[in-house]
């Protein structure tokens, strides 16, 4: 039996490092071997590049991701009246219920999703245009949560900058692959980008119609009980790791289910338990920056399992975690870097029938970023309602 594949960690300052060349355009990332184990299209990448020292990280991290204990018990009705934003299809504030696995609504968690940038995004066009990609923000009150806002807005920013420097990295390593990558196309778009989401995700406790058995003779939950198998359609996927607590106190606790958590395919399309550091922010690759490099990179299929009760004690076990998405506007175009083909990027996909094929999604080169995420939207839909039957 091999070994497990281990998610490749970076220290902070490598991705403050200049670039190994004279010019810009023909730099090369001090960081091209550990990009490659991390992202590239073959061996054992496992899609995520775990980072450690950043500066305030854990400190804000263990600040926020308590807090959605909290949030996700306050009284249903002020949830429902103060903080759902239907307009913007639950894009903003929370979310409980208001999505679907298949055909059915997804009670096994909540969602709050905040932009850490900009209470409004965009300008009011943009808003009335793309309701779903530029909804403005809705906070609780300071009096019911504390410092949330606040707490919510310093690590979503702070994981947006470095997700900025990490993209300029990824830049030179494009065009390592691929003389004909523009440099700048990635880092120019986060840079600018005020178009980023944080998903601050309570995961309530497994019932055991969430186990594997339908008839109720084992506790051990399915594979994707939490969170079903998908890639990440945007650009890059700031994480901010996880954490358990006990659902009745909101007390942190060790995971009792050493198989709960985020699960990935690696090249080999074997399926990987992957942890990443406490002490550690990660990042994960989208499909856009798939096909911005030609495949120099490429999006891992995940999803979360969901943790059983401890054998030795009735603890309800409830995890916490916060993704940040930075994308960039509905009217970026989806191009690939000159010289490179369709078929080169098609064919670095990974994770078989687990998700929709990229091929009937990005339909075209040069397809806005906005329309491929509604035809990813329609086709996850379609398609984990047939995997249901």
């Amino acid at each position: 039996m091999g070994i497990k594949p281990q998610v490749v960690v970076v220290d902070f300052e490598d991705l403050l490092k200049e670039l190994d060349a004279a010019s810009p355009e023909n730099a090369s990332s001090l960081l091209s071997s550990q990009l490659f184990e991390a992202y590239g299209s073959s061996g054992n990448s496992l899609g995520v590049l775990a980072i450690r020292n950043v500066p305030g990280f854990v400190d804000a991290k263990q600040k926020f991701l308590p807090m959605a204990h909290a949030l996700a018990h306050l009284p249903s009705d002020y949830l429902e009246q103060h903080l759902t934003d239907k307009a913007s299809m639950y894009n903003a504030g929370w979310s409980h219920g208001k999505e679907k696995l298949g055909d059915e609504p997804d009670w096994a968690k909540g969602s709050f999703y905040f932009n850490p940038l900009t209470d409004e995004p965009g300008s009011p066009q943009d808003r009335i245009q793309y309701p779903a990609s530029y909804p403005c923000n809705k906070w609780p009150n300071e009096d019911v949560l504390p410092m949330f806002q606040q707490e919510a807005k310093h690590l979503g920013a702070l994981m947006k900058d470095v997700v900025v420097r990490l993209s300029k990295q990824l830049d030179s390593f494009a065009r390592e692959h691929n003389p004909e990558y523009k440099v700048g196309t990635l880092f120019n778009a986060m840079r600018t980008t005020e178009k980023a989401k944080g998903r601050l995700l309570y995961y309530f406790p497994l019932d055991r119609k969430n186990t594997a058995d339908d008839n109720n003779t084992t506790d051990t939950p399915k594979e994707d009980s939490w969170i079903g198998w998908h890639n990440d359609s945007g650009f890059l996927t700031a994480l901010a790791g996880d954490m358990y607590v006990n659902d009745d106190t909101g007390n942190e606790i060790n995971c009792p289910d050493p198989e709960a958590g985020l699960y990935v395919v690696d090249r080999n399309d074997q399926v990987i338990h992957v942890g990443i550091p406490k002490d550690c922010m990660a990042v994960q690759i989208g499909e856009c920056v798939q096909i911005l490099t030609g495949g120099a990179v490429v999006a891992t299929p995940h999803c979360v399992r969901g943790a059983s009760k401890s054998k030795n004690e009735n603890v309800p076990v409830a995890r916490i975690s916060l993704p940040c998405f930075i994308d960039t506007p509905p009217e970026f175009l989806l191009s690939m870097p000159r010289e490179c083909t369709r078929e080169q990027i098609l064919t670095t996909s990974v994770g078989g029938s687990r998700v929709p094929p990229l091929s009937e999604r990005w339909t075209h080169d040069g397809m806005p970023f906005g329309d491929f995420l509604q035809k990813t939207f329609e086709m996850y839909y379609s398609w984990t309602i047939d995997g249901d039957e």
